[in-house]
């Protein structure tokens, strides 16, 4: 086990401060008290006897070593009691017979402790890891190119040193366009991860193939809407099928096409930063969130929008746009969206995410993700070669190139 496999904030600061912990400094605790305590007695009146402070020195080393130096600094202190002991001409009396016992028992318990807590450290460790890769596979990082726009995003769990929750997005590569979708799963946090699994596996199954917005929209419903239904099935939790849903974006951005195509599935609408303006994409014809699709016999309709060279896009789950002060009000991301308009995609989600942070009244209650998309080359413009069009924004993540 390696820091570089521990990525979560808490694991981040306790490894750290284990790796810091082992220095000389904090030995000079236990070992000032293993030499002092024997010259003190020599000292001191026969009434007064300082040996079972010892029991400090080995205490305080099992707080921040393992157990063979928790060892040796007990054995030391047992030597040291013998010293003062002998110095002072009563190491066979009843007193200092129980400090010795007391003091040899209470540091092979501490030993023994120091032991399990190191096991338990390395199973958490490892747990740690294997959440971190599962979460990962499940939630790729996108990449910061996808054919003619480029992308950045942010992602925050509600629930502490997760890295997925609830919210959920995804990049693929047709022959001609890019598709994105932006998600948010009934529920928050980790109990809301099977959810998110099933649409994301449905959403990179199907975006790959050659068929229009709507077709891919309606293969998204049925997958969903049957793996939801399999998944509450094997779980034994039935009852509750029909409360669980999807809420999404879906977007298509053609290559040579100044448009964007998007079907809302009752999400917040994008918005379209252009000229110090955001203005909200609201599609004619929104859709039920996927998972209840079959409550309707509607299809799926695109609503086209404008989307030329140097326009963003800027698409977001609830955790962003309903995060509120501390007078209860919402935050006003289309207003300040507005006022970072000539900002990159990666600098631009810092600013909303840094405002985002800096607005709300306490910790997150709701998981947060978004994405910015810019078109960067004008319709019609060569197309990169197929080795250029995706280029990761995360080196540590090589695997993300796979998402598109």
């Amino acid at each position: 086990m390696t820091a570089a496999t521990i990525t979560t904030p808490l694991g981040q600061v306790l490894w750290s401060w284990r790796r810091s912990a082992p220095g000389p400094l904090w030995l000079v605790v236990p070992l000032v008290l293993i030499v002092a305590i024997p010259v003190a007695d020599h000292f001191l009146p026969p009434d007064i006897h300082l040996g079972h402070l010892l029991i400090v020195a080995p205490a305080v080393t099992s707080v921040v070593a393992g157990p063979r130096l928790t060892a040796l600094i007990g054995g030391l202190a047992v030597v040291s009691l013998v010293v003062a002991g002998t110095e002072r001409g009563v190491l066979t009396t009843e007193s200092v017979l129980v400090e010795f016992g007391s003091l040899a028992a209470l540091s092979a318990l501490l030993v023994i402790f120091s032991l399990l807590r190191d096991r338990l450290w390395l199973e958490l460790l490892r747990a740690r890891s294997v959440s971190d890769a599962t979460q990962r596979v499940v939630l790729r990082p996108l990449p910061d190119r996808a054919g003619p726009v480029a992308i950045a995003s942010e992602y925050r769990s509600a629930e502490a040193d997760t890295r997925i929750g609830g919210d959920l997005y995804a990049v693929a590569r047709a022959s001609d366009s890019t598709r994105l979708v932006i998600g948010d799963v009934r529920g928050k946090g980790l109990a809301s991860i099977s959810d998110t699994a099933i649409m994301l596996g449905a959403f990179r199954a199907a975006a790959h193939r050659q068929s229009p917005l709507p077709e891919l929209v309606a293969n998204l419903e049925g997958a969903v809407r049957w793996g939801l239904a399999e998944f509450s099935e094997s779980s034994g939790s039935e009852a509750d099928v029909g409360e669980r849903f999807v809420t999404a974006v879906v977007v298509d951005i053609p290559d040579n096409e100044p448009v964007v195509h998007v079907i809302s599935c009752g999400h917040p609408p994008p918005l379209l930063l252009r000229n110090a303006t955001a203005t909200a994409l609201n599609v004619p014809a929104p859709a039920l969130p996927l998972g209840l699709g079959g409550l309707s016999d509607d299809s799926y309709v695109a609503a086209t929008f404008p989307f030329a060279y140097g326009d963003r896009l800027l698409l977001y789950t609830d955790g962003v746009s309903e995060t509120r002060d501390e007078q209860g009000t919402f935050y006003p991301l289309a207003e300040r969206a507005a006022a970072w308009t000539d900002q990159a995609p990666g600098p631009l989600v810092q600013k909303i995410t840094a405002d985002l942070n800096a607005y709300a009244a306490g910790p997150p209650n709701d998981d947060m993700a978004m994405i910015v998309v810019q078109r960067d080359e004008a319709p019609g413009s060569p197309s990169r070669p197929p080795s250029q069009q995706v280029a990761h924004h995360d080196r540590r993540h090589p695997d993300a190139a796979a998402a598109a």
